[in-house]
């Protein structure tokens, strides 16, 4: 079994693949204060009790892969790999690592590696050319070419930031319940503030992706646009450009960069 992690600014995503396919997964907050031996008993919990694995930390672990945007966690889950996976061959996500994209940027290093690996997953999926749109804490547009290359992307703020501002900076406004509203037209605040939300990005995707796919490709009709991160449903049925839907993209993602740095298991 192979356990994947991606370690976002809000959310920490866990996958537990058997083969290509992922059999369990799990997400949590992201807390840049947990140590290692933290990290670990809530790994515990989270597995222990899976049939497909042991009672003891570890246990039907065959291999690990990880990628973080937020250093200081990365920093105690190399921890909790070598004190409690000592004997499980480790893939951390990180300069110097094989993933088979060239990044045609230019500072490489300062590319996310989750937009790596998402780029590395929707190639070996569906193709190039492609943008993936990642709905995280911020939502984040990348480009990958024909040839399977990281050429650029677009960072915009996200949905859940963007609610959280209104309700702080709105004198009589507050946060609101990320959902539907009745209409387009809000008939009352919270209706109003859900319907700026949800139909603002839906227009801002669609007009970010249709000027992304006219310079990716001749024919933007070529690009496929794929959907990944917690919040893509609530866009999906409102964006005109969404091609394929991924919930788990970082995680295959870092399935293959696994593959393509230890073999498979």
């Amino acid at each position: 079994m192979l356990l994947t992690i991606d370690v976002g600014n809000t959310h920490t995503v866990l996958g537990l693949f058997d083969g290509d396919e992922i059999v369990e997964h799990w997400r949590i907050s992201t807390d840049a204060r947990r140590t290692a031996d933290e990290l670990a008993v809530l790994l515990q919990g989270l597995m222990g009790m899976h049939p497909l694995l042991g009672e003891e930390l570890g246990d039907g672990i065959e291999g690990i892969s990880i990628c973080s945007t937020v250093p200081s966690v990365l920093h105690e889950l190399r921890e909790v790999t070598r004190r409690y996976y000592g004997d499980v061959p480790a893939v951390l996500v990180e300069p110097g690592v094989k993933t088979g994209v060239p990044i045609l940027m230019d500072n490489p290093k300062e590319v996310g590696a989750d937009r790596i690996i998402n780029a590395l997953a929707a190639v070996e999926l569906y193709g190039g050319p492609a943008v993936v749109v990642d709905f995280g804490t911020a939502t984040t547009f990348d480009a990958v070419s024909a040839r399977g290359e990281y050429v650029g992307g677009v960072i915009a703020p996200g949905i859940e930031i963007s609610v959280d501002a209104l309700g702080v900076k709105g004198a009589q406004l507050r946060k609101i319940e990320l959902a539907r509203p009745r209409s387009v037209i809000g008939k009352n605040t919270v209706e109003a503030m859900q319907s700026g939300i949800l139909y603002g990005f839906a227009g801002q995707v669609d007009g970010v992706v249709q000027r992304m796919a006219r310079e990716l490709a001749d024919d933007p009709d070529d690009v496929t646009v794929i959907a990944t991160g917690g919040l893509a449903p609530m866009v999906l049925g409102e964006s005109s450009v969404i091609d394929e839907h991924e919930p788990w993209l970082t995680l295959i993602g870092l399935r293959l960069v696994y593959e393509r740095n230890v073999g498979r298991l």
